[in-house]
């Protein structure tokens, strides 16, 4: 929380000195490197068939680079209910299991490759979900696959085991959304151990350690991949906009689209096109605030938030995260 204060602190210093000095923030970070930021879109299906034909309508919108997701985080590794549960297990929810996500997953998506072929780069989120070596050995099954990244197929707590990855390896990894300081990436980076940071800039203090951070991806070959979709805002959006566009580091950004009375509510915000993230090239950030029509949409809880699902084992232990 206390990072979220300071991030809105810090883009709203940079708004300032943009508009008082009549440029993008871009500009005021050394200018543009790129015409737009690619994004990644998020598709989903509950086998490979359905999640092939999400990959199609995706790339008929433009989208070059696409995340798949089947079923939810954890989808393809959960268990139907009461299979394989201990006696006295509370609830009767589907519980999660490494080995059979492993085999699953890898095999969806080598239906969904041999569909669409190799056109499309592929991503996806492993949740926290995997550990030790059944993590090696999904990202081993996936590397005939050339998937563009796989996200966090570790927790936090088993960062060393990158370094076994990357002996046993060659699929890119993208870690670091639960990270709150930039530095936390420091041994990762140098070392060559991931191939994408995926902290979100309203996480890591705003425009200026996230810029810092792009420059450490640079100068050691990682690249970025903010984390900005989801339950993000067209505010952290266009923050990470003006790093992605002004470095060299970059690598993609996640997309995130918001409903009408939100481009009412601030105008100048960033476009999608074509699966192309682009600012409106105005000073500052970019966007203002129509206090007119902030008035008339008054702050409610969000109906969707919350704490994610909690899973299971089938022993009932808790699934990271």
């Amino acid at each position: 929380m206390n990072n979220n204060v300071l991030s809105a602190m810090d883009m709203a210093l940079w708004d300032i000195k943009g508009k008082r000095a009549g440029m993008p923030v871009y500009d005021l970070l050394g200018g543009k490197v790129r015409d737009a930021v690619p994004c990644y879109d998020h598709v989903g299906g509950n086998d490979a068939a359905s999640a092939s034909d999400a990959v199609l309508k995706s790339m008929e919108k433009g989208y070059r680079h696409i995340r798949i997701q089947f079923g939810g985080y954890g989808g393809g590794g959960f268990l139907p209910p009461g299979q394989g549960r201990a006696e006295g297990a509370v609830g009767n929810a589907p519980t999660f299991d490494e080995e059979v996500y492993v085999d699953r997953v890898s095999k969806m998506f080598e239906e969904v490759r041999a569909k669409i072929g190799f056109k499309p780069k592929l991503c996806h989120d492993v949740h926290s979900h995997l550990t030790g070596m059944n993590a090696v050995e999904f990202c081993r099954r996936l590397q005939p696959l050339q998937m563009f990244f796989i996200e966090d197929v570790l927790a936090p707590e088993q960062l060393a085991w990158y370094r076994e990855l990357r002996k046993l390896t060659t699929t890119p990894q993208a870690v670091g959304e639960l990270f709150t300081y930039p530095f936390e990436y420091l041994p990762l980076i140098s070392e060559r151990l991931i191939d994408f940071v995926r902290c979100r800039v309203s996480g890591i203090g705003g425009i200026t350690p996230a810029k810092k951070l792009a420059v450490l991806c640079e100068v050691n070959g990682t690249r970025t991949a903010f984390q900005e979709g989801g339950e993000n805002d067209p505010v952290n959006q266009i923050a990470a906009y003006h790093v992605d566009i002004s470095s060299p580091g970059f690598g993609i950004q996640e997309e995130n689209h918001f409903p009408p009375a939100v481009r009412d509510l601030l105008p100048g915000m960033a476009e999608i096109r074509g699966g192309y993230l682009y600012g409106s090239g105005k000073p500052g950030l970019g966007l203002d605030l129509d206090e007119a029509v902030a008035a008339k949409l008054p702050i409610r809880p969000i109906t969707n938030g919350g704490v994610y699902r909690l899973d299971r084992a089938t022993d009932g232990s808790v699934v990271k995260p």
